[in-house]
């Protein structure tokens, strides 16, 4: 929906893994345009390089690879198959046709446990858990890439935390299994789905013992990538930079910031800390700014008022 809004065609590729076939419907719905999905996974490298091919696409914005950071140090195979085969085989269909302009989908997690908070683009790069360890593996090829064939545009966004769903009410995040990650979780305890909300330690070095997070509202991240995108049309330089807002949000004002969206107190229950887990981790996003004149506008009320006019009027 960004990339129309700013005069960009786009064309969709998606294996429907972890998402319904009723958001293309709803995508048309809410642009007035129908758009181009191809059902398919990255992996297969030759049905790549036909959609790069037939449809003369020129950039390409990654997001295909799975994101828990706790099923990742249960699945890791898993998570080095799709995340890390799955980006070797795009980048490799995109080499095949020509096509050098990436926008990655990077994390935070690439920062490991954070010597310094805020976490700036020159922190030093780590590991906590598997995905971590994918997300690092791509920048390092990527960074490879680069210096191997200046063709190579790369645009590495580190997103924080991404929450909140469409103004529309008619596109949000409905995992098919138990959530791993916080705002969908407490959604669905919200939605009485699941009768109370894990929350993974209450001993951290933190204000109330509980993790600390960054978190960004998925419109302020799809405007991130347009301007990545953009950035890399203008001058063919890439980019690394975070994407998160400065603050730092606890599990518990999390579940307070949701209670008071969904007016009613959502019970939760103290559990062991979370393998892979760490305190606190919040991004200085100033780079972004200079360098794509990005800034994260929507506010932690808007975060938790989007998710929930989500699940009441569009949840698919």
């Amino acid at each position: 929906m960004a990339l129309l809004a700013a005069g960009h065609e786009a064309v969709i590729l998606d294996n429907f893994s972890n998402a319904s076939p009723m958001v293309p419907e709803r995508l048309e719905t809410i642009t007035g345009t129908k758009p181009i999905v191809i059902e398919g996974d990255v992996r297969d490298r030759a049905l790549v390089s036909s959609v790069l091919e037939e449809h003369q696409i020129d950039a390409v914005i990654h997001f295909a690879a799975k994101k828990a950071v706790g099923e990742s140090t249960q699945k890791p195979l898993m998570y080095f198959d799709h995340n890390i085969s799955g980006f070797v085989s795009l980048t490799r269909a995109m080499e095949d046709q020509g096509v050098f302009k990436l926008v990655f989908s990077s994390s935070a997690t690439v920062y490991g446990d954070p010597e310094q908070l805020p976490i700036t683009e020159s922190s030093a790069r780590n590991h906590t858990n598997p995905y971590g360890f994918t997300k690092l593996v791509c920048e390092e090829m990527m960074e490879a890439m680069c210096a191997a064939e200046p063709r190579w545009s790369c645009g590495v966004l580190r997103y924080f935390n991404p929450v909140g769903a469409d103004a529309s009410g008619l596109i949000g995040e409905d995992p098919r299994d138990i959530p791993n990650n916080l705002m969908p979780y407490i959604a669905k305890v919200a939605a009485g789905d699941l009768p109370e909300i894990q929350v993974f330690g209450d001993d951290y070095d933190t204000p109330d013992g509980t993790g600390v997070r960054d978190y960004i509202h998925v419109s302020d991240l799809a405007k991130g990538h347009v301007l990545s995108l953009e950035a890399l049309e203008r001058d063919g330089k890439g980019h690394v930079v975070n994407l998160g807002t400065g603050q730092g949000v606890s599990v518990l004002e999390m579940i307070n910031a949701y209670s008071a969206a969904c007016g009613q107190s959502l019970p939760y229950k103290i559990v062991p800390r979370r393998a892979g887990d760490i305190a606190t981790c919040y991004a200085d996003p100033a780079l972004a700014k200079d360098l794509l004149g990005f800034e994260a506008d929507k506010t932690l009320e808007d975060m938790c008022n989007s998710s929930w006019a989500w699940l009441q009027n569009g949840k698919v």
